[in-house]
Parts: C-alpha cells; structure tokens; sequence
C-alpha cells in the first residue's frame, strides 16, 4: 500500500478541518440530482422544447466556461492587502498552489458550491427569468462538473488523450512555471481572449508532473 498523503491543516479545530477535505466523487453525487431536476422541471412542468433546452444549455455551458476564468483569476488568485484577505486567499487557492498534489482538495467542498451555487442562481434568474433559468442553469452545473473532474484529473491521472495530455500540460504550465496565465483549466478560449494564454516556450518543460 502507497504512503498516505500528510495534507496541510488549515484550521486547529479539527471539526472545521473535516470540511476542508472532499471525497472526488462528492461534487457528482451532489450535484446530478439536482442537474436531473432542473431538466425535468424543464420539460414536464414548463414544457420547453428540446431545441430551446439545447439552446439555452449550450449557453450555460459557454457562461460556465467565461465564470470558470473570471473566478480562477480574479478570485481564487486574489492579490491580497491585508492578513485576513491572504489568510483567505490561502483557504480559497493557495493551498493547492502549496500542494498541488493532495487528493482530497482538488474538487470544491460542498458547503462552498453550494453557497455559490445560490449566489449564482439567484443572479442568473434575474436575467433569465424563472423558466429558462432551470436548463440554463442545468448546463452551467454540468460545465462545473467537467472543470471539478479534468482539474482532478490532470492532477491524479496521465492522460491518454491527445487533449487530455494538453489540458494537463496546460495546467502544469499554470502551476510550475507561471501561475498568472493560463487560468482556464477546461478551456483555453478566454485566456486567448484575454491574452493570458502565454505559448510554451522551447527552454519551458513540455509537461509537469504531480
């Protein structure tokens, strides 16, 4: 049996520090009822057609993809100005910039997505009204989904993919070599955008690894 990874303690309460620690395949278990949910309320209760779920999914995922890079950069890589705001910085990011490694912090931790989750949904209704925010929204949980499992992923697995090998390169290159670019994690479309994508250079390692 492989060494258990020792993991950096955040807090001294011990009860606190439990939830600091996720099991990967809680973000799925968590989340898919209620994808599942909001997609039937979509179809049975306000009878929206395939093409409109379609429509307004591939936008969820779109918007998930531009809030996965505004998160990752702006907060997640907060600079701070204060002990609190680094202490928080540190809870939120830093430590897996610390130990990148650790398998028991690389998905969110179920109390924060949800109180993301409410913050964003209620935001998103605002805009969309109470019919198409249900499969908008849907979609964006299946966009978040996929960023908790390829950023999982490109930690614990050697991809096999032409892809997989790309995002996780990618992602090494955000870790090891310059931590304020590539801040996409499944996608490289907004920090081409942005200008934040930053090319491999030739004297640049080809692929970390973790």
């Amino acid at each position: 049996m492989g060494k258990r990874h020792e993991s950096i303690r955040i807090f001294k309460s011990s009860f606190l520090e439990k939830f600091t620690h996720v099991h990967p395949l809680t973000p799925l278990i968590l989340w898919t009822p209620v994808i599942a949910w909001l997609l039937w309320r979509s179809r049975e209760v306000h009878g929206l057609s395939f093409l409109a779920i379609g429509l307004l999914g591939f936008l969820g995922l779109f918007i998930w993809s531009f809030t996965e890079y505004t998160l990752h950069r702006y907060i997640f890589h907060l600079k701070p100005k204060n002990h609190f705001q680094s202490r928080l910085q540190f809870i939120i990011h830093g430590l897996h910039h610390d130990d990148p490694i650790d398998p028991t912090r690389l998905v969110m931790p179920p109390l924060a997505g949800i109180g993301i989750a409410i913050v964003l949904f209620t935001f998103f209704r605002l805009i969309f009204g109470g019919v198409w925010v249900e499969p908008f929204f849907a979609f964006f949980l299946v966009g978040y989904l996929c960023y908790d499992y390829i950023h999982f992923s490109v930690h614990h697995f050697t991809p096999r993919t032409v892809f997989g090998k790309y995002l996780k390169q990618s992602h090494m290159i955000h870790h090891f070599v310059n931590s304020h670019s590539r801040w996409g994690v499944s996608s490289p479309l907004w920090d081409i955008v942005f200008g934040t994508y930053e090319p491999l250079k030739k004297e640049q390692p080809e692929q970390g690894s973790v």
